[in-house]
């Protein structure tokens, strides 16, 4: 496994949106498959320590602890002791449920604060159609 120095990427970063509504630690684990998903973290790859994530996003360590906890107990991270918090080398497998469960929370959430931000539900199809267009045409 590299550490950040060895592999020369930059170290990767959270956010927190404090007015969605989603538990801080939820947002951790979220954001993670959010990054294995789009390829931006991809297995070896060293996450930041829980320490550095509870200073950097103003929040309590536990909480950190909490979704790196939850993370691993998914296969989705390997914790080594002394040397740090990795993405598992195994492919995490979902049932289609749990699947089906967190698709449709994602498209409420994204429907609700489009709608907040005074957007259609046809504003919003348009634009995803459009998204899918321009990948097809970028061979995606």
């Amino acid at each position: 496994m590299k550490s950040l120095a060895q592999s020369g990427r930059k170290p990767f970063e959270f956010r927190l949106d404090e007015r969605s509504g989603v538990p801080v630690y939820r947002q951790i684990i979220d954001q993670v498959m959010g990054g294995i998903a789009a390829g931006t973290l991809a297995a070896g790859y060293q996450l930041p320590t829980v320490r550095q994530v509870a200073v950097d996003l103003s929040i309590n360590p536990n909480t950190v602890m909490r979704a790196y906890r939850e993370m691993e107990i998914r296969g989705v991270l390997e914790t080594q002791q002394g040397t740090g918090t990795f993405i598992s080398q195994q492919k995490v497998k979902r049932d289609d449920v749990e699947r089906q469960r967190q698709l449709s929370q994602l498209v409420t959430e994204f429907i609700s604060r489009a709608g907040a931000a005074g957007f259609t539900l046809e504003e919003l199809l348009e634009q995803i159609h459009e998204r899918q267009d321009d990948s097809e045409k970028n061979g995606r």
